[in-house]
C-alpha cells in the first residue's frame, strides 16, 4: 500500500513493525553542510545516509509538493530568478535525506531527482550552461536511483542526450539515449513519454545533420500518440504533448528542406498554443521567421523575428533567443534594406542587449 499510494506507512494508520510506539525520539544527526561554490546544486557525492529518521513521516510529500509549485512558476518565472530558488530547494532535499529512511526517504529521493531535473533544464535551455547542467542531470540521476524510480531515471538520461546532441556528438547523443529508452522500458512509460524519446532522439539527430533520420523518428511518435491507452503520465512530466511534437516536426521539416510544410505545421502550433506557454511561443515564431528566411520572404521573416522579441521581453528564453540570432544571421543578403535594420534596432537596442548579457 505504500509502494502503491507513495505515502508512508504511518500516514495510512499502521505502526511499523520496525519501531513501537514508545520508542525514543533519536537525536537529530549533526550531518556535514554540503559544500557549494557559485550556484552549484550543492548535491554532495555519494548522497548521504540516513543517520536516524528525525524528521516527520511527510517530509518527502511536503518537499514533493514545493516541487509542484516551482514546476509551473518555470514556464512564466525569468530563469535567472528562479534558478537560484531551485538549487537551495536541492540543497534542503539533500541534506533531508540524512534525517529520512524507509519510504519517505523514497518519497524525498524521487523529489529530490525532479528538483535536480528541473535545475538541469533551467541551465540547459534557459541559461545556456551545459556544463552546469550535465553535472545537475547526473546529482538527478543518482537520487532517481536512490529512489528506484526507472521512468524518472529515463527522463533524466534523454535529457542529458541533448547536450551531445546539441553539439554534433551524435554517438554520445544516441548512448544515452540507448540507456534512457532501457530506463523507460522498466518503468513501464505511457505511450506519451515514448513519443517524447522519440521527439528527444528527433531533435539530436536534425542537430547532427540527419532529418531525415528525424522525421522518420517524428512519424513513430505520431503513431504511439495515436495508439496511446491512456495511461497517465507522472505529474513531473508537463513539458510534452502532441503540440511540442508538432513543433519538433516543423524545424526537422525545415531542416530537411521542406519550407513549405514546416510552415503549415508551425502555423498550426502557433495557433494551438496560443498564450499559453510563452517559452514555446519565442521558439515557434523564430522557426516560423527561419521559413520565410527560407523561401525568400525577408520582410516576413523580420515580422516573426520580432515577434518573438516581443515575447522575450516578457519571458526570456535562451532557446527562443538563440532562433531570432540565427534568424538575423540568414538575413545578411538583405542587411540593407528598411525592415532588416528595423530588426537590427530591436535586436540591438539597449534593453534587449543588456538582457542577453545579463542573463
Amino acid at each position: 500500500m505504500a509502494h502503491l499510494l507513495h505515502l508512508p506507512i504511518e500516514e495510512l494508520g499502521f505502526t511499523p513493525p520496525w519501531e513501537t510506539a514508545d520508542a525514543p525520539t533519536a537525536p537529530r544527526p549533526s550531518a556535514p553542510t554540503p559544500t557549494t561554490t557559485g550556484q552549484s546544486t550543492g548535491a554532495t557525492l555519494p548522497l548521504p545516509t540516513a543517520n536516524s529518521a528525525v524528521q516527520p513521516p511527510t517530509v518527502g510529500a511536503d518537499f514533493a509538493a514545493i516541487n509542484g509549485a516551482l514546476r509551473r512558476l518555470y514556464f512564466s518565472v525569468q530563469p535567472a530568478q528562479l534558478h537560484p530558488t531551485v538549487v537551495e530547494h536541492t540543497k534542503l532535499g539533500t541534506q533531508l535525506l540524512a534525517e529520512t529512511a524507509g519510504v519517505p526517504r523514497r518519497i524525498l529521493a524521487t523529489a529530490l531527482a525532479e528538483s535536480l531535473l528541473l535545475v538541469g533544464r533551467i541551465e540547459f535551455f534557459d541559461l545556456r550552461r551545459p556544463e552546469d547542467a550535465d553535472a545537475s542531470y547526473v546529482r538527478a540521476l543518482q537520487a532517481a536511483g536512490e529512489a528506484d524510480d526507472p521512468l524518472l531515471g529515463a527522463a533524466i538520461l534523454a535529457h542529458a542526450a541533448f547536450i551531445p546532441g546539441w553539439d554534433g556528438r551524435r554517438d554520445e547523443a544516441a548512448e544515452r539515449m540507448r540507456a534512457a529508452r532501457t530506463y523507460a522500458r522498466r518503468g513501464t512509460a505511457p505511450a506519451e513519454f515514448l513519443a517524447w524519446l522519440d521527439a528527444v532522439e528527433a531533435e539530436c539527430e536534425t542537430r547532427c545533420g540527419h532529418p531525415r533520420e528525424a522525421l522518420r523518428l517524428i512519424n513513430h511518435a505520431e503513431h504511439t500518440l495515436s495508439e496511446s491507452t491512456g495511461q497517465p503520465a507522472p505529474d513531473w512530466f508537463n513539458w510534452f504533448s502532441p503540440i511540442s511534437l508538432a513543433s519538433f516536426k516543423g524545424d526537422t521539416q525545415l531542416k530537411a528542406g521542406q519550407p513549405a510544410q514546416a510552415k503549415a505545421t508551425l502555423v498550426g502550433v502557433l495557433d494551438a498554443i496560443g498564450d499559453t506557454n510563452a517559452k514555446q511561443r519565442t521558439v515557434i515564431l523564430g522557426d516560423l521567421a527561419a521559413v520565410e528566411v527560407a523561401q525568400r520572404n525577408p520582410e516576413a521573416a523580420c515580422s516573426y523575428a520580432e515577434q518573438a522579441l516581443d515575447q522575450l521581453a516578457i519571458t526570456w528564453y535562451a532557446t527562443g533567443m538563440d532562433r531570432v540570432h540565427q534568424v538575423r544571421r540568414a538575413l545578411q543578403p538583405w542587411a540593407d534594406t528598411d525592415h532588416v535594420r528595423h530588426l537590427d534596432d530591436r535586436l540591438y537596442g539597449w534593453q534587449t542587449t543588456l538582457s542577453a548579457l545579463q542573463r
